[in-house]
């Protein structure tokens, strides 16, 4: 069932996942999540092959080797800004439109200030993160540095983990997953168009 919300003066088509065939709302739902998953996932590949065929293997093995720091830090990001979807969905299935707003507004709130406070800690602790890692010293300046622009972009991380998580609480999978397929193909035509790829030999 597809209703109107009202948001600043505006409104907002969202879909009502209380009224209407179980199995018919969840696969609805959770499709564009499936998709959305693999194509967030295109983005190690495709930086994988440009950085291995275009920089080197030095820059590719740099980069390998932040992903444990990386899932550590925007794992976290991840259960935070989802856990705003939470009670956003609960004010949203009980007709609380007032109770929603004020929700979506905390939560918009919470992740400024989070998104302030992971950067700085980040950016602080990326050395010592790195050491304990057991970073190999020949690629580790490249691997801080590529890590401390990956940490610079927190506040964009959390910005649309915070806005994906909004709209999947009332029932909207599908503008995220928009969102996905054009920043994904953001991704790879710059990979493409600022990295020059070798011919194989």
């Amino acid at each position: 069932m597809v209703i109107k919300v009202s948001f600043g003066g505006s409104d907002f088509v969202v879909r009502n996942m209380t009224k209407g065939s179980p199995v018919k709302l969840l696969l609805a739902f959770a499709l564009p999540l499936l998709v959305a998953n693999v194509f967030q996932q295109l983005y190690s590949v495709a930086d994988a092959m440009v950085l291995g065929r275009g920089v080197g293997v030095n820059a590719l093995a740099a980069a390998g080797s932040t992903g444990s720091v990386h899932f550590f830090i925007f794992g976290f990001i991840n259960g935070l800004t989802h856990g705003y979807s939470i009670l956003i969905s609960q004010r949203f299935g009980a007709g609380d439109e007032s109770g929603m707003r004020r929700t979506v507004m905390n939560a918009g709130y919470l992740g400024f200030m989070s998104a302030v406070v992971i950067t700085a800690l980040s950016l602080i602790f990326s050395r010592p993160l790195m050491t304990l890692m057991g970073t190999p010293t020949d690629i580790f300046d490249d691997a801080l540095l590529y890590i401390r622009i990956i940490f610079i972009g927190i506040f964009t991380t959390v910005f649309y983990n915070t806005l994906s998580s909004i709209l999947r609480a009332l029932g909207d999978s599908m503008s995220p997953l928009i969102i996905i397929l054009i920043s994904s193909a953001v991704n790879v035509g710059l990979d493409l168009s600022l990295i020059h790829i070798s011919e194989p030999t």
